[in-house]
């Protein structure tokens, strides 16, 4: 494959650069990343100062929202706190709140204008719900229960209602919900199981039936069939779960070559793919044509980007040499590419050169 194009940057910023660790090392990560013939590549924003381990990823109202895990534990303790960012479409920074707890599920409810920000996968989950064009965030909401007896990790929005993934099931096999539907209400997240671990599964490639043992399940989205669709992460699967809001589930399971997190399915033609990647600190901009409900996945442990055939479950990388490719998200903005001005605007970031960064508002925190 190609190497990547070369990112550029105006000679104004050069002496900035001195002395900075984080750009250096982001400039490694991209010129050691290589691209599929067809596709363009480019840094949407560079590392965050002060944070780390970019994760979800949320498009809301022509901006861009990332969750930075910041090394916490992802059962919140040790004092774990997390960094929600606000980019703008061409990738300079708006602001950002500090959210108690490891984020790791971050999705945006177009029926209630709101961001969901789950956090804690492992146990003790919090939400905070954060309003996209203030970025004011709610204090954070407790879940009723935990019946499986971990915490709580993505969110899915769907005609018939919103359905969160019950990560790190404490069973082996798990017979608990995988996942469940939830309400607002009370001052709580009430759940209520959907899909249990052991649930019956037609193998998509394979053929029969399988008892499932859901280990790990993790992301979770929508598919353009209606289908809503889990990665159970450490199993390598993709499971279909189709029916969602009726009597009667039907649930298939794709087997894979290697673990994925997110995953996102385009919507025919040309467009963007914003990911971001947890080791280097970049967000990411992959823009090309994506066939109608195509499913595009962050092969985490192989570093890739990948096409993933929904029929055989085989890979077709389209970005590699990553370093943990994440949360992804297709965007329907006209463009994503950074202006001339993004690298310059994440130096000075690093620098705390805030003059240079469009703020329309006080930054907050929640459950600070």
């Amino acid at each position: 494959m190609p190497a990547i194009r070369r990112i550029h940057y105006s000679t104004s910023a050069l002496p900035l650069l001195i002395g900075l660790g984080m750009v250096a090392a982001a400039s490694a990560a991209v010129a050691n990343v290589t691209v599929a013939p067809g596709y363009s590549l480019s840094v949407l924003a560079g590392p965050l100062a002060g944070s780390s381990a970019p994760d979800s990823i949320a498009v809301a109202g022509g901006d861009v929202f990332v969750g930075y895990g910041n090394g916490g534990n992802p059962d919140g303790s040790g004092g774990a706190m997390s960094t929600i960012a606000e980019y703008s479409s061409k990738g300079a920074l708006v602001g950002s709140i500090t959210v108690t707890g490891h984020n790791d599920g971050l999705r945006y409810n177009a029926g209630t204008g709101q961001l969901w920000a789950i956090q804690n996968e492992d146990a003790n989950p919090n939400l905070v719900l954060i309003n996209p064009t203030t970025l004011s965030p709610s204090t954070p909401t407790s879940f009723s229960s935990t019946p499986h007896g971990g915490g709580y990790d993505d969110v899915a929005f769907g005609p018939n209602g919103t359905y969160i993934s019950a990560s790190n099931p404490h069973d082996n096999p798990n017979t608990a919900p995988a996942i469940v539907s939830a309400t607002l209400a009370g001052g709580m997240v009430n759940v209520a199981g959907l899909m249990n671990g052991n649930a019956i599964a037609t193998v998509i490639n394979g053929g029969g039936t399988t008892t499932l043992n859901l280990q790990d399940p993790d992301s979770m989205i929508f598919n353009h069939s209606g289908a809503l669709v889990l990665d159970s992460q450490a199993d390598q699967q993709l499971v279909y779960v189709n029916g969602v809001g009726g009597l009667t589930l039907g649930v298939s399971v794709l087997n894979l070559p290697s673990t994925v997190d997110d995953t996102a399915f385009g919507n025919g033609g040309r467009q963007t793919l914003l990911f971001t990647d947890r080791g280097s600190g970049i967000v990411y901009a992959l823009t090309g044509a994506f066939g109608f409900n195509q499913a595009i996945s962050a092969a985490d442990t192989l570093n890739e980007i990948v096409s993933v055939n929904q029929t055989t479950g085989a890979f077709t990388p389209l970005v590699t040499g990553l370093n943990g490719p994440h949360g992804e998200v297709f965007t329907v903005l006209a463009s994503s590419a950074p202006e001339p001005a993004t690298w310059s605007m994440m130096i000075a970031g690093l620098l705390g050169a805030g003059a240079l960064l469009r703020r329309r508002r006080p930054l907050a925190a929640a459950g600070a």
